[in-house]
């Protein structure tokens, strides 16, 4: 299959691309590889396999997307990555909504469009949902990132309308050494400086980035799977469990742990979300027969741990 991909030099993005051209040989069930990757670059190609696209002004050459079947949209600003100014709460939203409107309407537009377009989102869509449980049926909730992730699933209205079979997959914290969120976990629990965030007792959606993966392929191949589908482990956990598992599995202590007068002051806007909690449940991909490798916390930062971890690196 060919298939395009933005957002490829990412966590996920670069993950994504090594399954889809070699396969998952670390386990004997794991999907093949193969498949031919088209990844979209805003600069000059370069390299074979490389197609021009321009989000911000809207362009995308669509002639080097002949012949793909498929689209995964994973880029986007990161939200973690600076404080949240004005300005950069604009970049966040802009780097999402124009990008996926650009694409989405690039995709629509085409004499002969692929059969599927997987759209990154994320599980900031349901906003601080508590202890409560929440699956794909419920609503969007208030706030910043809710609003941006209902704006960025909106965006791929056109190819919606164009009959393509588009998919919001709304990920949770992915485990891994190497980047996102949980990248910088790692080095402050190794130097035992680690412990909880706040009192510790709201809620992380986690997925490893191994089964994140598989999710991801499992979306392009599952051709009555439509819409949002929640990226997250079966099992969500409290940011003191998952205090206390990065303890026990890098051998330190978590005797450490930051007020959240302190990650206010420190963060801004953006410690709302990280104090905020979020108990969602991938209840779609379940439903569809997706099998977890790493279902529980204990397993995921395990895997994070181990050099050999597909898709991570030290």
């Amino acid at each position: 299959m060919r298939i395009a991909i933005t957002g490829s030099t990412g966590l996920i993005g670069t993950a994504l691309v090594r399954s889809l051209r070699t396969g998952d040989t670390s386990r004997a069930d794991g999907p093949a590889g193969g498949h031919d990757v088209v990844r979209l670059v805003r600069r000059a190609p370069t390299a074979a396999g490389e197609v021009r696209w321009d989000p911000k002004r809207q362009e995308v050459d669509t002639a080097g997307l002949a012949g793909c079947e498929a689209v995964v949209h994973l880029a986007g600003a990161g939200v973690g990555d600076h404080r949240w100014t004005a300005a950069y709460k604009q970049e966040i939203r802009d780097s999402r909504v124009l990008g996926t409107r650009a694409l989405a309407s690039a995709l629509a537009a085409m004499d002969t469009p692929p059969r599927v377009f997987v759209c990154g989102s994320a599980i900031g869509y349901y906003g601080d949902t508590g202890d409560r449980r929440t699956d794909e049926s419920a609503p969007a909730g208030h706030g910043f990132l809710p609003e941006v992730c209902a704006a960025w699933e909106d965006a791929a209205k056109p190819a919606r309308d164009a009959g393509i079979r588009t998919v919001f997959a709304r990920t949770g914290l992915v485990v891994a050494r190497s980047g996102g969120a949980w990248g910088r976990l790692f080095p402050v629990f190794r130097l035992g400086l680690g412990g909880r965030l706040g009192d510790g007792s709201q809620y992380w959606s986690f997925i490893s980035l191994d089964d994140h993966i598989a999710a991801l392929r499992h979306l392009l191949d599952t051709e009555d799977l439509t819409g949002p589908v929640n990226l997250t482990a079966p099992e969500p956990v409290t940011n003191r469990e998952v205090t206390a598992v990065m303890g026990k599995v890098l051998n330190r202590p978590t005797l450490f742990s930051v007020p959240a007068p302190v990650l206010r002051t420190v963060l801004g806007e953006f410690a709302a979300d990280v104090l905020g909690s979020q108990r969602v449940i991938p209840q779609r991909l379940l439903d569809s027969g997706f099998s977890f490798r790493h279902p529980s916390i204990m397993e995921a930062v395990r895997a994070a741990a181990q050099p050999s971890t597909r898709g991570d690196t030290p």
